[in-house]
């Protein structure tokens, strides 16, 4: 990202050239965040400053400020008055009511059945749904949690937009982001996860397929029980 802080700087040209490129590079520090944090690297109650960010990516504060203060809208960091910023801390209870808001909105799009799924949905983006499903399933079942995280939140987000309402793929991918943030830390101390995490992507998909809303919606809540058994086991060290 070097060199971001020159054009950020630039006095004269073409303004609105500048605010796309500033906006571009506040959301790829945003995303390059993200990313820390679900891997583990930016651990909870982490304090963080603006300064610190800008020089570790060579670039300058504004694009910065505006990344952290996205990533508070989404609740993975805290502002803190004078301090900067800090990565939140999830509950085990926070945990349960993230898994039941993310049910909720998954139920209310399966709500109607699956046909205005079906019917919204391009082949090529169901496709892209299919893809990511496989890949998910693929990397659940070796315990590759890198690529399991990046793979589930694009399925997710990619699934839930085949309802065309964007807040509900929002919010949803949101509520994933924070499950995803409260689980990793957790996750990450198991030597061996092959073949115990959720693994029921393509399963889902199939069941969208088949026009059979009642199967999908057990897969998930099937998916949302084992998410909290297998939390719980492993915060109490089980």
């Amino acid at each position: 990202m070097r060199g971001g802080s020159g054009r950020d700087q630039q006095g004269g040209g073409d303004r609105s050239a500048v605010t796309v490129t500033r906006n571009t590079l506040r959301q790829q520090i945003a995303e390059a965040l993200c990313d820390e944090i679900l891997a583990g690297r930016l651990p909870a109650d982490r304090h963080v400053t603006v300064k610190e960010i800008a020089e570790q990516y060579g670039v300058s504060a504004t694009p910065v400020r505006e990344a952290l203060v996205d990533l508070a809208a989404q609740g993975l960091v805290d502002m803190e008055h004078h301090r900067g910023f800090q990565v939140h801390s999830f509950t085990l209870d926070d945990f349960r009511h993230m898994v039941e808001a993310r049910a909720l909105i998954v139920d209310g799009i399966f709500q109607y059945g699956t046909e205005h799924l079906l019917r919204g949905a391009t082949a090529r983006a169901f496709a892209s749904v299919r893809r990511r499903a496989e890949e998910a399933e693929r990397a659940s079942k070796a315990g590759d949690l890198d690529i399991l995280i990046g793979y589930d939140l694009r399925f997710w987000r990619e699934l839930a937009s085949l309802a065309g309402n964007p807040y509900i793929s929002d919010f949803l991918h949101r509520m994933r982001m924070q499950c995803w943030a409260f689980a990793v830390p957790y996750l990450r101390q198991e030597p061996d996860l092959k073949g115990r995490l959720w693994s029921g992507h393509r399963t889902l998909i199939e069941a969208v397929e088949r026009r059979d809303p009642a199967a999908a919606q057990r897969l998930i809540a099937e998916y949302d029980d084992h998410s909290l058994r297998f939390l719980k086991k492993l915060m109490q060290g089980d």
